[in-house]
């Protein structure tokens, strides 16, 4: 064998090597496993690293939600299968009431509300008796907003007109037209709106006593009478939420709680827009709801700290789609909430999404996160929705029919 030969060979042999190592390199080494990345540890101001503590969770986003062993878990549904749930037979629903009424309103155990058909307000008693509050007739009454400690309302009418009328004494004050979204400070002798007048600067939130006979300034509101929501506390401490804070990108704001005084209150992160609430009975939590992307903008229900100490502490993703105003605390435990059946992407955005769909009874225990379905023997569309701790019923009215219904619990 010549020597050119042999260098030829040797050469072939080194070439098919090399292609051949390239070739594996290409197609086989990738789907070797890698050494994982690794996530940079979070160190404090200090540079201390900070550790994840044993039992705290997390939401979408990474943010540690703190619980404690009797508060909700959170981002998961706790609903036990149907089969598993205890008193799965519909419950007896009955109507006490069939006429065209609104302004549904609890006081004690007696049910009040406005009767559309002759423009009288009337209550029923747990015995079933009814009576009129008042002889006057109020005509045309389009929104009542009920003190909770006495026989008082504000009255809206169609044309602007509001009065406040004390039921008991038969009074009626008459207040500005270009007031509105009222609320009643739990004593129920001040009343809390918003005076919006022409001008940007003679828009305030105000508030008033219930006879009328003194009017005072809160906050100015400026251009930002709808980022305003008027929602007095039970303690008295908060009159209303500002959704004026920190822009935080487009699924977060910065919601800050406004007193009566000019308190310089600590604000709370939300996750998510449309923010709309409803205090506990003490005011200790505050319901709310949020939708976000992240979510197909449908509304989330959350619950939080919200006492002047612990505003945003505790925050708990109840997980349920629907709104506050459909929901009604039974307790400072036990919340009762209407969920749509169905609920379509964007509903948070536009809610008439679901104005003809049915809904779901829920009850959520708010220690432990038990959410249990209450069955119903028709379909109901619910509006509104009220529970008596003491007798135990909840009452609530539907979109599909006049009237008014009741569950015993």
């Amino acid at each position: 064998m010549d020597k050119k030969r042999i260098i030829f060979i040797a050469l072939f042999v080194v070439v098919s090597i090399g292609l051949g190592y390239l070739l594996y390199r290409i197609f086989f080494a990738s789907s070797t496993p890698t050494t994982p990345d690794i996530t940079p540890i979070t160190v404090g101001p200090d540079g201390t690293p900070i550790f994840p503590i044993a039992g705290e969770t997390f939401d979408d986003e990474g943010n540690v939600i703190t619980t404690q062993p009797d508060t909700l878990p959170t981002g998961r549904d706790t609903e036990l299968p149907s089969n598993l749930q205890t008193g799965s037979a519909a419950p007896q629903i009955t109507q006490p009431i069939d006429a065209a009424i609104s302004g549904v309103h609890l006081s004690g155990s007696n049910v009040q509300f406005y009767n559309r058909e002759d423009g009288l307000f009337y209550a029923r008693d747990t015995q079933g008796n009814i009576k009129q509050l008042s002889d006057q007739v109020f005509f045309d009454v389009q929104d009542v907003t009920w003190s909770s400690k006495n026989n008082t309302a504000v009255l809206e009418y169609p044309d602007g007109a509001n009065i406040v009328y004390d039921f008991n004494t038969k009074k009626q004050v008459t207040l500005p037209k270009h007031w509105e979204d009222f609320s009643f400070s739990e004593s129920g002798d001040k009343i809390a709106a918003k005076s919006l007048g022409l001008a940007t600067e003679n828009k305030w939130l105000v508030y008033t006593s219930a006879d009328g006979s003194q009017v005072n300034s809160i906050e100015p509101l400026g251009d930002n009478e709808s980022k305003v929501i008027v929602d007095w506390s039970p303690n008295q401490q908060i009159v209303a939420f500002s959704r004026t804070g920190q822009a935080l990108g487009a699924d977060r704001e910065e919601i800050l709680f406004v007193g009566l005084n000019g308190e310089n209150y600590r604000s709370m992160i939300v996750e998510g827009r449309g923010f709309e609430t409803q205090w506990s009975p003490t005011g200790k939590n505050l319901l709310y709801s949020v939708y976000s992307a992240r979510r197909d903008y449908k509304p989330e229900l959350w619950i939080v700290g919200a006492t002047p100490q612990t505003i945003g502490e505790n925050r708990r993703l109840i997980g349920l789609n629907t709104w506050p105003d459909k929901c009604s605390f039974g307790s400072e435990r036990f919340l009762y909430c209407a969920v749509p059946r169905e609920m379509g992407i964007g509903a948070g955005m536009a809610r008439s999404i679901t104005e003809n769909t049915p809904d779901r009874l829920m009850q959520i225990d708010i220690q432990t996160g038990l959410k249990k379905n209450i069955p119903l023997d028709d379909v109901y569309l619910i509006k509104d929705i009220f529970v008596d701790e003491e007798t135990n019923i909840l009452y609530f009215t539907d979109a599909y029919t006049d009237g008014l219904s009741q569950i015993a619990l």
